[in-house]
């Protein structure tokens, strides 16, 4: 006689051990949740991790992304593997426990290899990526297929019991990347962060051995030494964090920002923004510009308008605030207002950098796309462009559209000057002038002549206007400084650029045009 699907009953084969009992409904639930959660919120964290040693770009959010799902991959893998061998039952607590060690041990091992991986090459990005991620990640990737097994007591149920518990993983995750990005990172350090999912992660660990051991009635042989091994990991990999070295002073919500004394001139302060030594600050003096093409951003303010003649100066970017600082000095009365995405380091800024905004000197909070778009036409003299994420312009303010909106915001005669980074073979700036010159009728570019020959990476600075620039002046002022620099300008500049791509919306490969291979 034949039976249908419905009459299938799964059961035991003679002698056989009995499956383990099933979780009840709500603590598998949350199991998933929290495992898949807490591999979120390392991927998140492990930016913040990462990024004072080898940037915050592309390559590096790949790096991470790509680390995270390998974990995820391989952990699975093997907690499948492990679940049709052993009770899973026995393996959930000390997966959790483990994984909590992980992430403590994490911290110090990230910030010691970060000091002698530190810079931006292919192979200590993906190897101090996979220390950041890959061992804790693993790890809680491996607690869904254990819980998965336990549940599958039915084999009539397994689409809904698999499909219940992938989808109250993937809320775990969307959670975790939430709560993370606009609360825990805004409101705490990383190592409060890394430090706090270590505890829950153990702890939760800790009350679920118990309550399975409570449950089954038995107590697994040598359940003390373990404890007290684990114990020690967790203690040791704590004690670790709270000496490694920290390289931030101030943990933003975009940057690891600390301000250094000028050896050689008490009033002197750096600014360091991810590793990257980012500005100059003369408390005593806001006409001192150390860096050369601080030097040249003001030259060309100095010549935007006669000596002394207050300008409407937009600052994209504030960073240290040298430039504007330069401007409200050199030009009494002009009206400053500085673009800055990160208000934490606007109050940096203001605490240890002697920044003063006013009436004339503003900061506003936001991104500088989003803000310049409500900016009035026809309202500014000058325009800086000097935003970066570690080393490399936002690839939103490289672009075409961006150009459009920078010179609708000028005025007739008014000057745009953009701050680039490059390293030979020179593709972005090539590709930045080329953008540039498709909105701006007259484009010049100041670097030192062993830049502009391919020799060694520098700042570039672009100039940009719709009326002819003061090319003779700015020559002539560039002779002045202390650093040699050349100005490219008409045929010379257009040889120079070639036949570079133009940056649009659509297309702005900025972090790859970057790559020196």
């Amino acid at each position: 006689m034949s039976s249908t699907p419905s009459d299938v009953v799964v059961e035991s084969a003679p002698g056989a051990p009995t499956p383990p009992r099933a979780l009840p409904n709500g603590l598998a639930a949350f199991l998933v949740f929290l495992s898949s959660g807490a591999v979120l919120v390392l991927e998140t964290i492990s930016l913040r991790l990462v990024g004072p040693y080898v940037g915050v770009t592309l390559q590096v959010t790949s790096s991470v992304i790509g680390m995270a799902l390998g974990a995820i991959a391989y952990g699975a893998w093997m907690g499948g593997w492990l679940a049709d061998r052993w009770d899973p039952r026995a393996l959930l607590a000390p997966a959790l426990v483990l994984a909590g060690i992980a992430t403590a041990v994490t911290l110090p091992v990230v910030r010691y290899a970060g000091e002698v991986l530190r810079g931006g090459a292919a192979g200590a990005v993906l190897l101090l990526t996979a220390l950041a991620v890959l061992v804790p990640a693993a790890l809680l990737a491996g607690v869904t297929p254990l819980v998965v097994k336990l549940q599958l007591a039915d084999l009539r149920r397994t689409g809904q019991v698999v499909g219940r518990l992938s989808g109250i993983g993937t809320l775990g995750g969307i959670t975790a990347t939430l709560v993370t990005g606009f609360v825990l990172v805004a409101a705490l350090p990383s190592t409060v962060i890394v430090l706090g999912l270590a505890a829950v992660l153990g702890l939760s660990g800790l009350v679920l051995g118990a309550y399975l051991r409570r449950r089954a009635g038995t107590t697994p042989p040598g359940p003390a030494r373990a404890r007290a091994a684990l114990a020690v990991l967790g203690l040791a990999g704590a004690g670790l964090s709270a000496v490694a070295p920290n390289p931030c002073d101030v943990e933003t919500a975009y940057h690891c920002a600390r301000v250094e004394v000028d050896e050689q001139w008490t009033q002197g302060r750096y600014l360091y923004l991810n590793s990257a030594q980012h500005s100059y600050v003369d408390l005593a003096d806001p006409t001192h510009l150390k860096y050369a093409y601080t030097q040249w951003i003001g030259l060309v303010a100095d010549l935007a308008a006669p000596s002394g003649q207050p300008l409407d100066a937009l600052h994209l970017g504030g960073g240290g605030f040298t430039v504007p600082r330069y401007v409200d000095a050199t030009r009494p009365g002009s009206d400053n207002l500085v673009f800055e995405i990160d208000g934490a380091l606007v109050d940096l800024d203001r605490r240890e950098l002697g920044v003063r905004t006013g009436p004339r000197l503003r900061a506003r909070v936001g991104d500088a796309r989003v803000l310049l778009g409500a900016e009035p036409t026809d309202s500014r003299d000058l325009i800086v462009g000097d935003a970066f994420g570690h080393l490399v312009v936002p690839w939103h303010l490289a672009t075409r559209e961006m150009a459009a909106d920078i010179r609708r915001v000028l005025r007739p005669g008014g000057i745009y000057v953009q701050n680039v980074i490059d390293l030979p073979p020179d593709r972005f700036i090539r590709a930045e002038l080329a953008t540039v010159a498709a909105e701006f009728r007259h484009v010049a570019l100041i670097a030192p002549p062993g830049a502009i020959a391919g020799q060694h990476g520098a700042n570039f600075l672009i100039v940009a206007s719709d009326t002819p620039l003061p090319l003779a002046r700015i020559q002539t002022s560039l002779r002045l400084l202390p650093e040699s620099a050349s100005l490219l300008h008409g045929d010379e500049l257009a040889r120079f650029v070639g036949d570079a791509l133009v940056l649009t919306d659509d297309y702005a490969p900025v972090d790859q045009l970057l790559a020196t291979a």
